[in-house]
């Protein structure tokens, strides 16, 4: 088994890659192009394994994808590599459409040649995984779950691209037999997750006694999935997910964004008593444009086709995660040095 994963030092390509290496003993390269979210320091606890490699390219460059698929002779291709971030793709369009378009495009057409390429069995073996997110479904009411039949409505730049990038990852199936299998995710979190979202930004802002800032009233719901769930769950859908099929993958984890800050401020409470009530840091902002009211994932299919099941709730993975926060600033100190400090992205001129 010799895995392709994009972005795989991206915050869930990592742990993906090492899930990969650590649980499975799969051989892994992992292309990345390392743009200000890829970070290989997320890669040093599986980056001396013999079954690990690692190569900087741009899906968006044919000739290495080419070479890439050539060299390596992989069994399964994990398409990860985005850009990701809402509030980045309000003032930067441009880049999502590269990366999430341009590039989805590029790897499938390198895929579809070396796939012919393969004798029988090891065409027969081969697979596609193209790994996007529930926000291509747009904003749910009060009421309901996205499934894999839910109409696609995205609301951002970012859930335009991924949406656009999932119907050519499913024409390059239906018009030219490749096996694709498409992911919607909810929510991510947990550790090596880059600090300009949600979870890191306001436990780090808490640590360091800054305000914590929330869009418009707190009100918008999101379902929260650990992401080491979802690495378990992406194994598993590339081993045994149906060719042209989509699989929602959730935790069942809905919250408003006020009360993740406020678990956030509980734990800090706890951790860090001294400076206690964290609450008070809690500071209300205009909200985001665009902003999807809830997103919430049925995950049914999963659960019940290939027998995945979330191990996290959300209390025990944001404990994980504002535990790991507080014991690693190595890894994220630098990044807040030098690469994003906190400020607000996303603010358009009036």
């Amino acid at each position: 088994m010799r895995i392709l994963v994009t972005g795989g030092a991206g915050f869930i390509g990592s742990a993906v890659v090492r899930y990969l290496i650590s649980e499975i003993g799969a051989d892994v390269l992992n292309l990345d192009k390392l743009t200000y979210a890829g970070n290989l320091e997320s890669l040093a606890p599986v980056e001396a394994s013999s079954k690990y490699r690692f190569l900087k390219a741009d899906i968006c460059d044919a000739q290495a994808v080419s070479a890439a698929l050539t060299s390596f002779k992989p069994t399964h291709i994990l398409h990860l590599a985005a850009e990701s971030h809402v509030d980045r793709s309000i003032t930067g369009s441009g880049d999502f459409v590269q990366t999430n378009l341009v590039g989805t495009f590029t790897l499938l057409e390198g895929a579809r040649n070396y796939w012919l390429s393969l004798k029988d069995d090891a065409r027969q073996q081969f697979r596609f995984l193209h790994v996007s997110t529930d926000e291509v479904y747009g904003s749910l009411g009060d009421e309901g779950r996205f499934t894999e039949t839910s109409p696609y409505s995205p609301s951002s730049p970012y859930s335009a691209s991924k949406a656009a990038s999932d119907h050519l990852a499913m024409a390059w199936h239906r018009t030219y037999g490749l096996p694709v299998i498409i992911t919607n995710c909810s929510n991510n979190y947990g550790p090596y997750h880059f600090p300009e979202k949600l979870i890191p930004l306001n436990v780090l802002n808490a640590m360091e006694d800054k305000p914590l800032t929330v869009y418009g009233d707190g009100s918008n719901i999101r379902d929260w999935l650990h992401v080491e769930d979802h690495a378990r769950a992406l194994y598993l859908i590339a081993m045994r997910g149906r060719p042209g099929q989509t699989y929602n993958v959730g935790g069942g984890n809905e919250w408003t964004n006020i009360d993740v800050i406020r678990r956030i401020c509980a734990l800090m409470d706890q951790r860090r008593p001294r400076n206690a009530p964290h609450d008070r840091l809690i500071s209300f902002v205009p909200d985001r444009r665009g902003h999807d009211y809830r997103y919430a994932i049925d995950a049914t299919k999963l659960e019940t086709e290939l027998g995945w099941r979330a191990q996290e709730t959300f209390d025990s993975g944001i404990e994980k995660t504002v535990d790991w926060y507080l014991n690693n600033e190595a890894w994220w100190g630098p990044l807040r040095e030098r690469v994003y400090s906190g400020e607000r992205l996303g603010m358009l001129r009036s």
